[in-house]
This record gives C-alpha cells, structure tokens and sequence, in this order.
C-alpha cells in the first residue's frame, strides 16, 4: 500500500558548522582566521573594558581605536565592566568603492565622508545601490573585497547587513537593464553575507545596537533570492562556508523526484536537510514550469540565539540548519526533514518557523510528524510571513525518562524471571502433569513464557536497530516482535477458554491430542495468519514500519491495528473469564457467617490477581493511556504492570502454585536423599576397606 502522501519534490542539503574538506576552502578560512586574530590582537585592548570605577547601574562609554569610527558601551555589573553596544566601524562608502570623493557622486542621505551614523540606535547608510550600478553593475564585484577584508566588529557587522539591505530593497523598485538577479550577483551577494556568518563573527552580533539586524539579514538574502532566475534542473549558486545557495526547476512530467545537495562539512559527520512537495501541492501550481530556491545558513541559529537569548521564544537551542525558501506562491505546504546536530536521546525537536514580522520562531505553522534520534520530520506551511525554517531542541521531559528506565529495568527482570519459570516447569513436570486440565494448563503457562521471552529479546534488538541504515533488518525484527507478541495474547485466551471448559464441562473431558491441536493452532497458527497478511499488505508500499523506530506503522498505513485489535479483543474475552471465575467461586450459603463471606472475598481476589496477569488484563491500563491528557500516573501503572509481566508470570503462574512448591520440595528432599545415600555409601566398611587396600 503506497502512502497517502507522494513525495515529487526533494532538495536534499548537506550542510555543518565546521570546516570544509576542500581545499579552496581551508585556505579561505585559514586566511579569515589570520584577518580575525590580526583584529583581535588589535582590538583587545579596548573591548572587553572600561576606564573608571565600576559602582553599580553605572555606564561607561569608550572611543574606538583610531582607524575605526564610533564608541563602545559598557555597564557595570556585579563590580564588572560588560560591555553593551559597540559601533566601532572601518568601513564606508570610500573604503567601499575604492575610489576618491565617491561619497559626493552618490545620492546619500548622510551628509559626511562616512555614511554610516548612530541615530537611534539604528545604523543608516546612503543608498548605496546607485553607486553600485554607477560602477559594477552587472555583478557587483567592485564592493565584494573590501567588505571581505574588513574586520568582523559589531558596527561593521551592522554596516554589512545595511548595505545588502539596501541592494536587496533598492533591486525591487529598479526598473533598469541590471535589475534581475544573475547567478554573478547572488554569489558576490553570498560571498558579503558569509563574511558576518562565520563562527568568529557570531559573538559581536550581540553588541549591535539594532536587536533587529540578524532577522533583517534573513528577510534580505530572501528578498534578493527572489529575483535569481534558475534555468537548469538543478544548479548551485552559492558555495560558501556559511551559507549555500541551490535552485532547481519544477516540471509537471512523469518525473517525479529530484535531488538538490549542499555538502558543507564539519568535524563528524554531514547534516541532511530534506524538502518534499507533495503530489496534492504541485497539482495546484500553475502548468508552466516553476521554480525552487533553497538557501541554507548554518550558523544562523547560534546568532539569533545569540542576539534573542534572554527572550522565551528562544529559550530552546537551533538543533539543525536554518533554511530558507523561495518557492511558487501557490505552494502552500511542504515537508522537512531536518537531521539534528545533538542526537542524544534525551533531547526532542520542535518544528518551527521564523516569523518575519512577529521576529521570532513560531510553533503554528509546523506540525511535527516524527522525531526519531537522528532527525526530525515536520510538516509546514509557506507563506508569505514565514519562508525559513529550522528545529529547536529541549530536554526530553522527566515523564518519558521514567518510563524509558521502567521499560527497560522492567524487561531485564522479565526475561530473568521467564528463564527461572522454564527452569521450574522443566524440573517439575513429571510431577504435575496427571490429568489432561493440569496437562494443558502447564502447556499454556510454558508457551506463554516462551512467547513472552521471545517477543522481549526481540523488542530489545529492535529498540538498537538502526531504522534508516537497514531497513530489511528492522521489517524482520517488526515482523517477529509482531508475531510473538501475538502469540502471547493467543496463548492467554486459549488459557482463559480452557478455564472456561474446565468450570462448564464437568463428566465429559476432551482428548489430550485434540486439546493440544486446538491450542497450537489458536497459539501460533492465527498470529501467524495476521502477521503475514500485515506484512504482504502494507511493505510493497513501505509501510509497514515506523520511520523512527522497528515497530507497526501508525501514521501511514495504521499497522499499528494488527496487533492492538486483537490484542483488546483477547483482554476483552478474558476479562469475561475472570468475571465468570469470580461468580463461581462466591457459592453463597444459606446462613453464612461474616468470617465465611470474608474467606469467599478473599479467595476471588485471590482468584482475580493471579488471572489478570496470566490473561494479559494489564495491557487494558493501555487504554487510559491513548487518551490525550492522561496523567503520569496512569503511564507508569501500565509500563510497571507491562513490563514487569514476566515476573508476575513467575509469581503468580508459577511460585504461587501449592502444586508445583510441593513437587519442587519432593525434588529437593529426593536429591538430599540422594545425596545422603552416596555419602553414607563412600564411608561404608566395604568402600573403607578399598580404600584401605590400595
């Protein structure tokens, strides 16, 4: 059965924070590096800070060095100086064209020989898109080497953003010759942005004053990006170490899928960014062909983070690339798959959006489908407010931390506990096996162990089997956990009928031979019937599995059915069973006493807690749990009832048993016997004589 979504799109992005294997690359960074430690050598001395005395809620403002204009802020904070804003800026429209008086041929705002001031908090610069197309118009080329060998302080951050600010607005409005986006363009574009995008920069974007100015970066890069024009199927744009760009065309052919990948490499590993358009989707997009534009920043989350920190929006880390979109407006949904940065496995992922007039992420326009341990699936919504999008991790909650070591404590005790029960009734079945009842309860109890046991290893194979490495593997570990978990429910309702047959067939017994047929085939036969037809029906289309982890399907093809319909059915059965059990064993009398009814209430709760576990009745807790809402308390009563099954089989299936503690003492009293016949036979006078005439 194929899956109700149809995947026609994908843009696949590899992308990391760290470096990169290619050479061009590392020298690139290498000598950013130099540029950094150069500055930074230059730089300390004046920024971390402050002359005068630090009292408390005082400021204290500082002049930059003198090849840089502007000032830094400090206030003091418990006895220190922390430094708050910082303007300190070398660049300019001078510095920027390279050329002299170019300041007074530029329709500016700012009317002095550097064009970038301090009003409000807020840095203006002059338009300089006009002195762009007055020297460099068709690529932009002539402002791309001072702003890469500019250093990465606060206030020339600020700068940088405001000039691709302004190219990105001023390229809405211009009507001339250069006014489309060429593939030249976006790569000089990308090559400015990537220079405030790089790890050493990530810390000055706090000391800019406009708070604003990272969310202003991503509206620009999406802004500019919206006028590249892409003309093959799938083409790289911009291949920088801090952000990437790739488009592709969308044809209506029976061509179906298309990969689009962005290799940016860290010290481990590469991280995968997945984007799917459905088939209902790209339907409702027009004939003609479109067109699809990924933009990928992967240190941008650390700097929004950075500059957001203290808000709650923000509270929880980016754990994956920040990506941005341009897509068709008709498009209105997609899905992500986004790979995490931090895998462990007690963090979760939510799927957010970063809202662009709100300025922060956003939970409503995602969906989160699947969080599994190396990546997260979320389905969004595209609009013109939100075009970019990332994951954010927080700790996995102390409830699913409880549950997990309940889970796994619990099945370790199971599994010991079912061995020791197959190690008694191997001892003792001679002894308690007489009539064809007693027969065939022991054959329920042993196969109910096996089950059980079986279904536990498996489960634990499946809990470390990798889901996207081999999938072959994880769809024969779904099929066997599926198969013997069945089993065990089965042999618990052939148990509960036997019962049932034991209390209404009273003179007239059934032969052993027909009895045991009758409980393999209900025990192993039907599980086998149904786990069968679940995998023939539902792996043709993959969807057997889950995407996150080796058990039934839920979210695609509902699997998930196979087991808990007939698993509810057997509880429902049985639960009938130990009401029946109950009422025949209250036998009121006429005229009993208060201490005779006691006796009777005691019985059948005696009678009613060594069923429930033997009929599997705990596994009805897992309704309550389906509910949304449901507190804590009613999780851990059924991952203590559930998980612990295996014990309560040996206590109550087993220990509790008159019968078999009777036969396990006659066993024990016929070894020491035993063994005191071979002691008393070595010190014999004839074995002593032997010995004596060695």
């Amino acid at each position: 059965m194929k899956p109700p979504v149809t995947i026609v799109c994908c843009l696949v992005f590899f992308l990391t924070t760290e470096y990169s294997q290619s050479k061009p690359k590392i020298h690139k960074k290498d000598k950013n590096e130099l540029q950094i430690s150069s500055w930074k050598h230059k730089f300390s001395r004046m920024q971390d800070t402050c002359d005068g005395s630090c009292t408390p809620s005082t400021k204290c403002s500082q002049s930059c060095p003198w090849y840089f204009h502007g000032e830094i802020e400090f206030t003091c904070n418990q006895d220190k100086w922390q430094k708050r804003i910082e303007t300190c800026t070398s660049l300019s429209v001078d510095t920027l064209f390279q050329v002299p008086n170019a300041a007074a041929s530029l329709s500016i705002a700012a009317s002095s020989v550097f064009p970038m001031n301090l009003i409000d908090n807020k840095v203006h610069i002059g338009n300089v898109f006009q002195g762009i197309h007055k020297y460099c118009p068709e690529d932009y080329v002539c402002i791309v080497d001072a702003v890469k060998s500019s250093d990465v302080t606060s206030g020339n951050i600020a700068f940088i953003v405001e000039l691709l600010k302004n190219i990105s607005a001023g390229l809405q409005t211009y009507n001339g010759p250069h006014g489309n986006v060429t593939h030249e363009k976006m790569k000089n574009y990308g090559k400015m942005a990537n220079h405030i995008l790089s790890k050493t920069a990530i810390s000055n974007w706090a000391f800019i004053p406009n708070k604003n100015a990272s969310s202003d970066l991503l509206e620009s890069v999406n802004s500019f990006a919206k006028k590249l024009q892409v003309h093959g199927e799938s083409e790289s744009i911009v291949d920088e170490l801090f952000i990437q760009t790739k488009g592709a065309r969308i044809y209506h052919t029976s061509k179906n899928s298309f990969n689009l990948s962005m290799p940016i490499y860290n010290n481990t590993e590469d991280i995968l960014v997945l984007i799917e358009i459905p088939r209902q989707a790209l339907h409702k997009l027009p004939s003609n062909t479109s067109q699809a534009i990924g933009i990928a920043f992967p240190t941008l989350g650390a700097i929004l983070k950075e500059v957001h920190g203290p808000t709650m929006n923000l509270s929880k880390p980016i754990n994956s690339l920040v990506l941005s979109l341009v897509l068709p407006e008709d498009l209105k949904e997609i899905i992500l798959t986004f790979e995490k940065i931090n895998k462990s496995q007690d963090t979760i992922g939510h799927c957010v959006g970063w809202h662009s007039e709100k300025r922060q992420w956003v939970e409503s326009p995602c969906k989160m489908v699947l969080d599994s341990t190396d990546t997260v699936n979320c389905h969004c919504n595209y609009n013109r407010a939100v075009t970019s999008f990332s994951i954010l991790m927080s700790s996995k909650p102390v409830r699913d931390k409880v549950l997990d070591y309940i889970t796994f404590i619990g099945i370790s005790v199971s599994i010991f506990s079912l061995v020791l029960c197959l190690v008694v009734e191997a001892v003792v079945w001679s002894r308690v096996v007489v009539t064809e009842i007693s027969y065939m309860r022991h054959v329920c109890i042993v196969n109910i162990a096996v089950s059980l046991l079986t279904a536990n290893v498996w489960f634990i194979i499946g809990s470390s089997a990798n889901v996207q490495e081999d999938h072959k593997w994880c769809v024969a570990v779904t099929f066997f956990s599926h198969f013997f978990f069945l089993s065990l429910f089965f042999w618990m309702l052939f148990k509960g009928l036997l019962i049932v047959y034991g209390i209404l067939v009273v003179f007239q017994r059934m032969m052993k031979s027909r009895m045991m047929a009758i409980g393999f085939v209900v025990g192993y036969g039907c599980p086998l019937v149904i786990a069968v037809i679940t995998v023939t029906v539902t792996e043709p289309g993959e969807g057997y599995t889950r995407k996150d982890a080796c058990w039934l399907n839920w979210n695609q093809t509902k699997a998930l059915l196979a087991f808990a319909i007939p698993a509810l059915a057997v509880v429902a059965v049985n639960l009938l069973v130990v009401l029946a059990v109950a009422i025949s064993t209250q036998r009121p009398l006429i005229g009993s006493s208060k201490s005779q009814d006691m006796a009777t209430a005691i019985r059948i709760s005696k009678n009613v807690a060594i069923l429930t576990p033997l009929l599997g009745l705990t596994w009805g807790f897992g309704l309550a749990t389906l509910l949304e809402g449901t507190h804590l308390v009613f999780h851990i009563i059924f991952a203590l009832l559930n998980a612990f099954q295996g014990f309560f089989i040996l206590l109550f299936g087993t220990i509790m048993d008159h019968k078999i503690r009777d036969a396990l003492r006659m066993r024990v009293s016929s070894l020491k016997g035993k063994s005191r016949a071979a002691e008393k036979a070595s010190l014999s006078p004839a074995n002593g004589s032997k010995v004596l005439n060695r």
